[in-house]
């Protein structure tokens, strides 16, 4: 994939990736007959991991704004960390092995989209690595005398980013992978 598609710098995915969007619009999706389990559990999925997202940011807000000492920190935070990152690293496996194979099958178009997703998980998975070395040192400056109130920025940043890496993804992939659903039945990929 070229810079212009790399998943930090783009905005969306185009019309001739997401060739199936314009057929199955977003605001239409849960009335269409082929709607099923599948894409609840996805969409499902994808929610879940916006507000795990979302809850350990909020955690880290709440250390660096002072509604949190960093004494209870880690009781908060290492468990809702361990989550999300848990379960988005299963989430993808599951996609790489599982899911986007059978998608590739249904139509050679597809290709191109789940190279594109496919790419996606390997930046995901080098920012989730960044934030968790990040992590570790948050963690490990808590524990000194005099804390390193840079060690808490630079998690929030590194987190800040694997979140804006994530919602840009799964904003994309919904969009390839409802539509295709939708046109191709889940039982073909189910």
């Amino acid at each position: 994939m070229t810079d212009a598609y790399a998943l930090a710098s783009r905005d969306g995915i185009t019309d001739d990736i997401a060739y199936l969007r314009a057929a199955y619009p977003k605001g239409d999706w849960a009335a269409h007959v082929n709607f099923g389990e599948l894409c609840t559990f996805w969409l499902h999925v994808h929610q879940s991991l916006r507000a795990e997202g979302a809850a350990v940011e909020r955690i880290i807000a709440d250390l660096r704004d002072g509604r949190l000492d960093a004494h209870a920190f880690p009781q908060r935070f290492v468990p809702a960390l361990n989550q999300f990152l848990g379960h988005l690293d299963g989430h993808h496996r599951i996609e790489d092995a599982v899911y986007f194979p059978k998608f590739r099958t249904l139509d050679p178009r597809m290709q191109r989209g789940f190279d594109l997703l496919e790419a996606d998980h390997h930046a995901i998975h080098a920012a989730l690595e960044t934030t968790v070395a990040s992590a570790r040192g948050l963690l490990a400056s808590l524990t000194q005398p005099t804390r390193d109130a840079r060690a808490a920025e630079t998690h929030a940043a590194d987190a800040g980013t694997l979140t804006r890496l994530l919602l840009r993804h799964l904003a994309d992939e919904e969009d390839l992978v409802i539509p295709a659903m939708l046109a191709h039945g889940e039982r073909r990929v189910g």
